[in-house]
């Protein structure tokens, strides 16, 4: 059986392998040496199938384990929700229910279901579908290991007929419980012997535009369109992925025709690729956030502490000190080229309604005085050779990074004399993801490099800083987003979570935001912009969410794929491609990503975690 602690370490690993996707590794000088090697030699381009470039790793295709990116956009249109997310700017709208309701207290919602839909091989879709899944993820821990804390509130979920779910809450809450879920079909899951173990990577049955055909892995995965998809059939026949050794490669397999889409370009990548022919370029919003990991004293959610994180990482006035230390402006302009937007919190700017509002008295800059003054404060004076001491120990900090991530290596080396100027001493780390992935999980850094992708709700990720969303030093437990634990965020975590004015929410959700950033276990450095590319030769029709300015890839739903078409003929020899987007209808990339749209990333370390 999958342990918890087997399924979290492989969620780090994987999750990290697919951020090195998203990294900045190409320069425009290498970019034309380097030769495209895929994994698997290309075959000929079928005009209605669109290849994408992705390197990303996957541990499986099960919706209730997997919090790896590529798996969790795949889930976005293989499954629908009982909600979804619109296209426009991601409120939302109508998914495997027409309309909704609560009743006066706000703890009973009441779903009405869309008559006569089937799943992908035909049988029917009913609400005991949408009870069975949630009831599955209440009763069973396995089955609650990547979404359980969207269920954590659920009294009970009820079918009284085929066409209504009824969801009681323990308590109301802001969020519509029918949001994030992907809903299986139960004459297919039911009959699974070891549901958490279950890798679920070919011939899936599911709801969504499109369904996974199969899975080699680091080779390709393909998916078929879904005839029975109840918005329609996608105008694609097929999506296929293949993966490639690095980024290099991959942008030169756009550049050569050999992919039609590629996302998480690094801003060099980005710019060489202007002048490539037939190549369309979107420089879209990001819901992504990256930033650096402090260690401020690991613990369980039994406050059991573990790892190697220095003690004075637990003084809020030393974290202090390192964020004033970081000019994370030069950051944004020098390491991401201005592809990126300046950062308050983790929750981005993207989200304006809910992102720590840049005016807030709590904000503070890149202030070396400042940061001098916070360690004189916390007992940290300078010694003979510039560097902090206290009781005979020197102020040494290991800044752990990921060697493949050229975004991560720049950021050390402006970080190291930054931190020498305030008087740390930063030891660079650099090693493979595997090690870092290893290493976090057990605790063993002071601070490393991380991000994640947030949702349009903030309520997941706000929820995944409270103290009880601490994992042990084995992966077993909750996932936390910095091992991080406050009474007081948690009581407005709480206080948010069940308030239904949306002002006042508002308002609860900004002071949650203000502890953190005062409290300081990490600090958010820049909201990186998706950059990405498409063959204009070949297709047309993505559409973006937001539909104003976003991405094509990484979305919170099904928007980017199913609206597109290949060009016509004569478009195709005159190289011309439309922009346009079908609203209505499209599905989630699964690529490899670079902090992306909208994503559920939930974890740590990957364009994500999801």
């Amino acid at each position: 059986m999958v342990t918890q602690h087997s399924l979290r370490r492989t969620v780090r690993v994987s999750l990290r392998r697919c951020l090195a996707g998203v990294a900045a590794l190409a320069l425009a000088g290498s970019m034309a040496a380097s030769p495209a090697q895929a994994a698997t030699s290309p075959a000929p381009a079928s005009d209605n199938v669109l290849r994408i470039a992705t390197d990303g790793f996957i541990d499986s295709f099960n919706p209730f384990t997997s919090f790896y990116l590529v798996p969790t956009n795949t889930f976005r249109y293989m499954y629908e929700n009982l909600v979804a997310n619109d296209a426009k700017d991601g409120s939302i709208t109508e998914g495997l229910a027409t309309e909704w309701n609560t009743d006066s207290e706000g703890k009973v919602w009441t779903y009405t279901i869309r008559p006569d839909m089937k799943w992908s091989d035909g049988e029917p879709l009913t609400a005991k579908d949408v009870a069975w899944t949630y009831n599955q993820m209440m009763e069973k821990e396995e089955m609650a290991v990547a979404n359980g804390s969207l269920v954590e509130n659920f009294d009970k979920v009820e079918a009284p007929d085929d066409g209504t779910v009824k969801i009681t809450l323990k308590k109301p809450q802001a969020n519509n419980p029918g949001q994030e879920i992907p809903v299986v079909p139960e004459h297919v899951w039911s009959k699974v012997d070891k549901p958490g173990e279950f890798k679920n990577d070919k011939k899936s049955v599911g709801s969504g535009p499109f369904q996974l055909e199969s899975y080699e892995a680091n080779k390709s995965i393909t998916l078929k369109a879904n005839p029975n998809f109840w918005r329609g059939k996608p105008k694609l026949d097929e999506i296929q992925y293949r993966y490639y050794t690095n980024s290099d490669a991959q942008v030169q397999a756009i550049r050569s025709g050999e992919v039609d889409f590629i996302t998480g370009l690094s801003p060099d990548q980005f710019t060489a690729l202007e002048d490539a022919d037939n190549v369309e370029l979107n420089d879209g919003n990001g819901r992504r956030f990256n930033g650096i990991s402090i260690n401020s004293g690991i613990a369980d959610s039994k406050n059991k502490e573990f790892g190697t994180g220095h003690e004075a990482l637990k003084d809020k006035k030393v974290r202090q000190a390192i964020r004033a230390g970081i000019d994370s402006e030069t950051l944004r302009k020098q390491v991401m080229q201005d592809y990126a937007q300046p950062a308050t919190s983790f929750i981005p700017a993207v989200y304006p309604d809910w992102a720590l509002k840049s005016d807030n008295p709590v904000i503070s800059g890149f202030d070396v005085k400042k940061a001098k003054k916070l360690l004189d404060d916390a007992g940290w004076k300078e010694g003979s050779d510039g560097i902090r001491e206290k009781d005979g120990e020197k102020l040494e900090l290991r800044f752990l990074t990921d060697a493949d991530i050229p975004t991560e290596q720049s950021t050390a080396k402006f970080l190291k004399p930054w931190m020498k100027d305030i008087g740390i001493d930063l030891k660079n780390e650099s090693t493979d993801a595997d090690t870092e992935s290893e290493r976090t999980t057990k605790g063993d850094y002071d601070m490393y490099f991380s991000g994640w992708s947030i949702n349009p709700d903030p309520d997941y990720q706000l929820s995944i800083n409270t103290c009880g969303q601490r994992p042990d030093a084995e992966g077993n437990g909750g996932t936390s987003q910095d091992g991080w634990c406050n009474k007081e965020f948690d009581k407005l975590y709480k206080a948010q979570h069940v308030e239904l004015d949306q002002a006042k929410r508002q308002d609860l959700v900004q002071k949650a935001l203000a502890i953190h950033y005062e409290e300081t276990p990490s600090v958010t450095l820049w909201y990186p912009n998706q950059l990405e590319a498409y063959r204009s030769d070949r297709f047309e029709n993505f559409t973006k969410q937001p539909t104003d300015g976003g991405a094509i890839a990484n979305q919170v739903g099904y928007w980017g794929y199913s609206s597109v078409e290949p060009v016509s003929e004569e478009e195709a020899t005159g190289g011309g491609m439309g922009a346009g987007g079908w609203i209505g209808i499209g599905a989630a990339v699964i690529v490899v990503l670079g902090g992306g749209g909208w994503l559920l990333s939930r974890r740590k370390k990957s364009d994500d975690r999801e």
